[in-house]
């Protein structure tokens, strides 16, 4: 595994016509992405997309593409490749530009995240102050997660993603 530095990734994709490809979530690349870096999420692509090289593939801290290295390497075929240190937030901390839209949707993860968080919070505050039935919310969610995590199904991710505000705002829209 070959890493590169923010500061070097962003000179040879400047000098060199390296092709940075930001292997993250769309929902997640939507909302925060290093300018001019190709989507191909690690969930739908087989590398048959890319042709050229040097590739530099980044995640949002690096964790991402270190494991799935093995499985990079192999996408990324006989070009060079490398993998950027610290990924977006690496990149982020180096000074170098990040584009944002604000108007896209939390990323989903974290919506589950939040959503998960307030309900069992809520559920064990419900629980203890007004009737001990309310220990059943943190329960049920608690057994969705380890579904979810045993099943790579997530019935909460599901109806979030159907919720109004996760309506993609198309690029270029006031």
């Amino acid at each position: 595994m070959k890493t590169i530095s923010p500061v070097e990734a962003s000179r040879l994709c400047a000098n060199g016509g390296a092709v940075l490809v930001d292997v993250r979530e769309p929902d997640e690349h939507a909302r925060e992405k290093i300018a001019g870096a190709v989507s191909l999420p690690l969930s739908s692509w087989d590398g048959s997309q890319l042709d050229a090289g040097p590739l530099i593939f980044h995640c949002r801290s690096g964790a991402r593409t270190e494991v799935q290295a093995y499985r990079l390497k192999q996408k990324a075929g006989d070009c060079d490749w490398f993998i950027l240190e610290g990924g977006l937030d690496g990149w982020r901390r180096a000074g170098l530009p990040i584009a944002r839209d604000a108007r896209q949707p939390l990323e989903l993860q974290r919506q589950v995240q939040l959503a998960a968080g307030s309900m069992v919070a809520l559920g064990t505050l419900a629980g203890l102050l007004l009737s001990p039935w309310f220990f059943g919310v943190p329960l049920f969610v608690g057994s969705g997660l380890t579904f979810a995590g045993a099943s790579g199904f997530c019935g909460m991710a599901r109806l979030l993603a159907r919720a109004p505000w996760n309506r993609r705002v198309p690029l270029g829209a006031a």
